[in-house]
């Protein structure tokens, strides 16, 4: 304990820590019915830490070329001590990151949270999330198998038909015409810098405002809240509260690694033709069975493209909800914009069940 008080000391004398141990003691979270939902955030942000560590152990082995990345890949999990289990803990951990990203989305939506002044809270939080996604689809084609291939050259059709850009969209992503080793080195690129730098960014300036703002307590709560304040400090308290989340998705993150293994499959061949009912990853599948169900031509126009459109505009509505729900901004009860959570979830929900188990 000493020897602990004397590197404290040392390094107070070295750096200014006052102004840290101010904020840490006065920083607090409310205490309410809901508050169990705070917790969901520090996982999410846990499990990008686990991505970055996996991500660069396996950076070390991995070679982005067509002719040596499935190799490579190949190589880490047969040859690379432990190396099987650092992938399929970087797989599941992307997965579990994008789920608990969901679920941090929508329950920040129905407690409100977005209500003023953390707008751009809630802006970057989206943010983050889309940047969530394009870390998957571009993390998605790295170990260059055959599933992989397809569903990046699917993918990325879909911007061809975004009307004027669609076909310098399309090349941008692919580096020319068709799905080549030139794809792979783009997406590299993509997936270990330039996502990594603009998430960084983003993530930053999301955590300040969180510390500045503090925590949000949901409308219907706040009156009663006023009433009876309760809160916990947020260091030790809460940190110790979301170590316990962290060491519980940790656990779950070694079984399912361990169990459950992530497959490479076999190696991508532009030759071959596509396997049959191939599909995105699970985060894109309700996308891909909504575009399944739009004729080719509505109105003359391009039935692809005006679903596209719309999805697009469905986004920028969803990161502009602040400026929408009035209602919410004023504390008053927005059950229009609660219900849209609602359809939004269960049609989520069901078009990945379709796609899933009853469609080929």
């Amino acid at each position: 304990m000493d020897k602990l008080k004397k590197l404290s000391n040392w390094f107070e004398v070295r750096i200014d820590l006052s102004g840290v141990k101010k904020f840490s003691d006065k920083k607090v979270v409310p205490v309410h019915q809901q508050h169990f939902w705070y917790a969901i955030g520090g996982i999410t942000l846990f499990l990008f830490i686990t991505q970055i560590v996996t991500g660069i152990l396996l950076l070390l082995y991995y070679r982005p070329a067509a002719d040596s990345a499935y190799e490579s890949v190949q190589f880490i999990m047969t040859s690379v001590r432990f190396g099987w289990l650092i992938r399929s803990i970087h797989s599941w951990g992307a997965n579990l990151m994008i789920f608990f990203l969901f679920v941090h989305m929508f329950s920040t939506f129905f407690m409100k949270a977005y209500r003023k002044p953390r707008e751009m809270t809630w802006i970057s939080g989206a943010i983050l999330l889309i940047l969530a996604l394009a870390f998957g689809f571009s993390g998605y084609l790295l170990p260059w198998n055959k599933l992989a291939f397809f569903a990046t050259k699917v993918g990325t059709e879909m911007a061809a038909v975004v009307p004027g850009v669609g076909k310098h969209i399309l090349i941008f992503l692919r580096g020319g015409e068709d799905v080549t080793g030139a794809t792979l080195t783009r997406f590299f690129g993509f997936h270990v810098a330039l996502l990594p730098m603009t998430t960084f960014f983003v993530l930053l300036i999301h955590l300040v405002l969180i510390q500045a703002q503090g925590m949000s307590v949901p409308p219907t709560l706040e009156k009663e809240y006023k009433k009876n304040p309760k809160t916990m400090k947020f260091f030790p308290d809460f940190i110790l509260r979301d170590a316990v989340g962290w060491l519980a998705v940790l656990g779950l993150l070694g079984v399912l690694a361990a169990l459950f293994p992530w497959e490479l499959g076999e190696k991508a061949d532009r030759f071959a033709s596509a396997p049959m009912g191939i599909k995105p990853e699970w985060y894109f599948v309700f996308l891909f069975q909504t575009l399944k169900y739009i004729p080719g031509r509505i109105f003359s126009l391009n039935g692809e493209a005006l679903a596209i459109f719309a999805i697009g505009l469905g986004v920028l509505f969803w990161v502009s909800v602040p400026f929408f729900d009035r209602r919410a901004q004023k504390n008053l009860p927005s059950k229009a914009f609660t219900l849209i959570g609602i359809v939004l979830i269960i049609y989520i929900i069901v078009l990945t069940t379709i796609s899933y188990f009853f469609s080929s």
